[in-house]
């Protein structure tokens, strides 16, 4: 898939309504378990604290949270049924009924990305990435898209570089710590921060370069999503209010230990990765939906 096609295509992919009603809690409700799979960063944060701090249990609702170490992993166990709800870029939503004809739907949005293109300190320009590895996720979709897109507008085209898969932001940064002729890659947070310390430079945040961009998500097969209309609305209800648990600064100390504990990050990189995530214009977009005359 092109850049061009997932902006088409993420159009006629249909978007789930939040119900107004299902942002009350509902003790009555029995407890559902739901699979939830999930990329192990920054934006997870949210899951982690909605479990921690009981948001999804008050629903009536248990997460069995999986960390996927790709998008490949992902997009094979969503289409195998191992979880209901998947976080990710929503290209791979796109790509899902493309390429593999999955009718998913999208439920929600979340970010542009948080994304940053790092490089090794020798690069000057993205002129320097002629001839040199790239690392990628899977590199049909999501980011490396981004990171296609980006290089064509400087006058990079494919094959004047090589593309190679790695997985999920964790492991990208691992293949270019480790080895200097990874020249480069899209990372999100809490990465971007780890490589900067590591004396990496960014190129820029790929929304200054691409310009707004839909990037993080949630999506769940339409059937699913039909016959668990309920749990569906408490979820995203929980979602949300776990989101808004994130971004209140009254909070900041227990989500710092959240980052802590569920990424195993030193302190002063979970204490930065907190404050760029509260960043409106880079992290998490706030949750400002007005219906029927109420802002919630």
């Amino acid at each position: 898939m092109t850049y061009r096609q997932v902006a088409r295509s993420a159009a006629a992919i249909s978007v789930f309504a939040i119900a107004l009603g299902a942002l009350a809690p509902s003790p009555a409700a029995a407890q559902s378990a739901i699979g939830v799979n999930a990329f192990p960063n920054a934006k997870a944060l949210p899951l982690h604290a909605g479990i921690a701090k009981g948001i999804f249990a008050r629903r009536g609702l248990r997460l069995d949270l999986e960390l996927t170490e790709g998008a490949t992993a992902q997009r094979q166990g969503f289409a195998a049924g191992k979880f209901q709800i998947v976080h990710s870029a929503i290209d791979n939503a796109v790509y899902n009924v493309e390429a593999v004809k999955l009718d998913n739907v999208i439920l929600s949005g979340g970010d542009q990305g948080m994304n940053e293109f790092f490089v090794q300190a020798d690069i000057k320009s993205f002129a320097d990435l002629r001839g040199r590895i790239l690392v990628v996720d899977a590199p049909d979709t999501a980011y490396a898209l981004q990171l296609k897109k980006i290089l064509a507008q400087h006058g990079i085209k494919e094959g004047d570089y090589t593309i190679k898969p790695v997985g999920a932001g964790v492991l990208r940064l691992k293949a270019m710590l480790e080895d200097k002729s990874n020249a480069g890659g899209i990372l999100n947070l809490p990465f971007t921060v780890q490589a900067e310390q590591a004396g990496m430079k960014s190129l820029g945040h790929t929304t200054n370069m691409l310009g707004p961009y839909q990037g993080a998500g949630a999506f769940a097969m339409r059937n699913w999503a039909e016959s668990n209309r309920g749990i569906l609305e408490r979820y995203l209800a929980a979602y949300i209010e776990s989101l808004r648990f994130v971004r209140d600064p009254a909070n900041k100390a227990e989500n710092i230990a959240l980052l802590m504990s569920r990424l195993s990050l030193p302190m002063d990189v979970a204490e930065r990765t907190y404050e760029l995530l509260l960043d409106p214009d880079f992290g998490f977009t706030p949750v400002k939906t007005k219906s029927r005359g109420v802002t919630w």
